[in-house]
């Protein structure tokens, strides 16, 4: 009989959001001190725990099957990014914006010989730069990029792309970014953007 799946939140750790394993949760929680986490049975209930917060979600009082208004789920204010590629590898961008009222606040590119993972690198991490230097280290900040968050969270880069004389550019930058994420710290939560439920990212650029 095939194990049920569970969805861990993570309130307090290295990257607070939502994990679809006890693997992925414990990359998050291992060594940090104080660390709240909790899992649960659907990911519904993790999306509303989630935004209850650990103290009002382990409350007796709380009902986590409530159902709740789509835009009390999405943290405000917050920071959407996205990247974009034509081709694989190919011209790639990328963008952070406001995420409620999509105003943009940078972008990037376009780099030639890049990757759509590669956009969304650079966008996190100018994202978490910028908020930094404005001192804003509480900003949320979404992205709809998995691997983008795993090389964030490992401090290091693993594309297949290879570099050439055409994308040098781009590596540049890509460099720069995983210097910095190397050798800086980051308080702003990186949190997972739920395209099934929430649409496509504010960041997004319109052209799937």
């Amino acid at each position: 009989m095939a194990k049920k799946m569970k969805y861990y939140v993570v309130w307090e750790g290295l990257n607070p959001g939502i994990y679809d394993s006890w693997d992925a949760c414990k990359l998050e929680i291992k060594g940090y001190p104080n660390a709240k986490y909790k899992s649960y049975k659907s990911k519904e209930e993790a999306l509303v725990a989630l935004e209850l917060g650990y103290d009002q979600s382990n409350s007796k009082k709380s009902n986590l099957t409530k159902t709740q208004p789509l835009n009390a789920q999405i943290k405000l204010p917050s920071i959407s990014v996205d990247g974009a590629c034509s081709g694989n590898p190919g011209v790639t961008e990328y963008q952070g914006v406001i995420t409620d009222t999509q105003e943009q606040l940078f972008n990037g590119g376009p780099f030639q010989g890049g990757s759509n993972n590669l956009g969304e690198f650079l966008a996190l991490v100018h994202a978490i730069s910028l908020m930094k230097k404005q001192g804003k280290e509480n900003m949320p900040i979404y992205t709809d990029s998995r691997t983008a968050m795993a090389w964030l969270r490992n401090r290091k880069v693993k594309t297949t792309i290879n570099r050439n004389k055409i994308n040098q550019t781009i590596f540049i930058l890509v460099d720069r970014a995983e210097k910095w994420i190397q050798n800086n710290s980051w308080k702003n939560p990186i949190l997972k953007w739920e395209t099934k439920l929430w649409g496509e990212i504010p960041a997004d650029f319109g052209r799937k």
